[in-house]
């Protein structure tokens, strides 16, 4: 199987972290999301263990909200000890219902309104990630009138092409995040930031995609920032102590891609940063990264009923079924990559090829193509596998279709972690 927590059992069915899911299908109704906790927290453990080993006790993961928001994630990450990175206010209202300790927060976002601003000095998120000087001055005013030093990071743009999806690329110089280091901005930045009252410059962010399975481009990265970090400290005379270098580790999500070793690559970019701080003559930084995807994307399946099939013959077949882009709009909007299967009927040959269609009324309403199978017959179950992440985060109520449901399944059992939406939820903010 595509990771080691699927399987199928002796009735032909697919399964997750041991469970049925066409029993999960009948019991949940769908589309239905299924979680493996231990996944999530497996893959947790494996960045906090890992970083603490070849970075120091002071370096820590940040999970990337923005890849699975929800209070039960939160939950988790608490348990486990991560940071985490947010990129709104609406993430940061969800993490502290769950009491998370948000001091080990970085805030992001290249358009922070005052609200935003407001509301995290006034919750104590710990760090500010900076992503322009308008933005910089307000973040100052308002710690003044708070009477607080507010600690910020500056993201910067290394100027990388990871050579992944453009749509997902965001390290390159014309990028809409952060300031540019070739071209002399950043050092105006880090000047002009250390004028100001009411900020710390504790360090630099960078963020040069996601999606990616080469480790050279990280280090490429690395290099950059850390050539930077000596630069900064030879030219104004001052020392940074956080290095954040971001997440984007690539996830298997079909079977010609590799499955990384994150422990390996950790290792790896952290043997290369203790070498370039070495040459650099510069303090060992607190090194950060924010995980996400590669976090929760395969601790997720998603599970559909097939509503029929359309042979086209000369052309093309579809199976179209009770979801599509309002749960997974990813394929319409990346023509991002995902592995099909017929979760009821595992055992049978697949040779149907055909493009999977949801069911809003739109053309690109597709969640994958040229799919092989075996042929569906109505009401069979269908799943998408590693949908974890920015998947439930993305959905939407497109053609007034309610969201579906999420599960978790802890030690063999199945609960409910985010109900399915009923259509009173879609009507609730209607006047």
């Amino acid at each position: 199987m595509l990771h080691e927590n699927l399987s199928v059992n002796e009735r032909g069915h697919l399964c997750i972290a041991g469970r049925d899911t066409v029993e999960l299908a009948e019991k949940y109704g769908t589309p239905l999301m299924v979680m493996d906790e231990s996944r999530v927290r497996r893959n947790m453990r494996i960045y906090n263990n890992a970083m603490k080993k070849y970075f120091g006790e002071k370096s820590f993961p940040l999970f990337a909200s923005k890849s699975f928001s929800c209070k039960y994630i939160y939950r988790i990450a608490k348990e486990e000890k991560m940071g985490i990175d947010l990129v709104s206010s609406g993430e940061l209202y969800t993490a502290l219902q769950e009491d998370f300790d948000v001091s080990r927060a970085f805030l992001h976002g290249n358009n922070k309104t005052d609200f935003d601003i407001n509301y995290a000095m006034d919750s104590g998120v710990g760090y500010f990630v900076v992503d322009n000087l308008t933005e910089l001055d307000r973040i100052d005013s308002v710690a003044c009138e708070k009477g607080i030093t507010q600690k910020i990071i500056l993201r910067l743009t290394p100027g990388i092409d990871p050579h992944t999806h453009a749509a997902i690329v965001t390290g390159r110089v014309d990028s809409k995040f952060g300031i540019a280091i070739e071209t002399g901005q950043a050092d105006y930045a880090v000047e002009y930031t250390l004028k100001k009252k009411n900020v710390r410059l504790c360090g630099f962010h960078c963020h040069i995609g996601s999606q990616i399975f080469d480790i050279k481009t990280f280090c490429d990265a690395a290099e950059i920032m850390i050539k930077y970090i000596s630069h900064v400290k030879s030219k104004f005379g001052y020392g940074v102590e956080v290095l954040n270098l971001g997440g984007g580790f690539g996830v298997k999500y079909i079977e010609s891609q590799p499955e990384l070793d994150y422990e390996e690559f950790i290792r790896l970019i952290s043997q290369f940063i203790h070498n370039e701080v070495e040459r650099s003559g510069i303090a060992m930084p607190t090194v950060v990264m924010e995980p996400g995807r590669s976090i929760v994307a395969d601790s997720t399946l998603t599970l559909y009923t097939v509503g029929g099939t359309k042979e086209i013959p000369g052309f093309k077949n579809y199976v179209s079924v009770d979801g599509g882009m309002p749960d997974n709009p990813r394929y319409a909007l990346y023509q991002s990559d995902y592995t099909v299967c017929l979760a009821s009927n595992m055992n049978k040959k697949a040779d149907f090829e055909c493009t999977v269609a949801g069911r809003c009324c739109e053309s690109g309403d597709l969640l994958q193509e040229n799919v092989i199978i075996p042929k569906p017959e109505r009401g069979d179950i269908l799943s998408v596998l590693v949908t974890g992440a920015y998947n439930y985060s993305m959905a939407s109520n497109y053609n007034r279709i309610p969201r579906p449901c999420v599960v978790g399944i802890a030690d063999g059992k199945d609960f409910t972690v985010i109900r399915r939406e009923t259509f009173e939820d879609l009507i609730k903010n209607d006047v």
